[in-house]
């Protein structure tokens, strides 16, 4: 997958999930998650952009750790969400194994820069 792959994918999970969250009932406990999971979800995409502007390997490794924490964060403010009911399972769909997948191939590209030289 190529970098601008990644930033498309990165932003269209970013997307699914405010669409998720617009859809949430109005309560707290769905106001807390969903602010949650809208922070999380918009970080990777803008953290993985600003990863791709970095200025060294440091710096990207850096910054792609962030973009691998925030991925997993996502995840379970998702779990959250659909194992409490607050959405049916068909509004979640395939939601939780993209951001899965997403947090993989995140872990992968860090763990194969660490690895490279320069």
């Amino acid at each position: 997958m190529t970098e601008e792959e990644l930033k498309v994918r990165c932003k269209q999970m970013a997307l699914r999930v405010i669409k998720l969250v617009l859809s949430l009932p109005k309560n707290k406990v769905a106001d807390v998650l969903g602010k949650q999971l809208v922070r999380s979800a918009t970080s990777v995409a803008a953290n993985y952009r600003s990863a791709c502007k970095a200025r060294s390997k440091a710096d990207f490794l850096s910054k792609l750790g962030i973009v691998e924490e925030e991925a997993d964060e996502t995840q379970l403010w998702i779990e959250l969400i659909a194992d409490s009911g607050l959405v049916k399972p068909p509004r979640v769909a395939s939601l939780p194994d993209e951001v899965k997948q997403l947090t993989a191939i995140l872990a992968a590209s860090r763990i194969t820069a660490s690895h490279r030289r320069g």
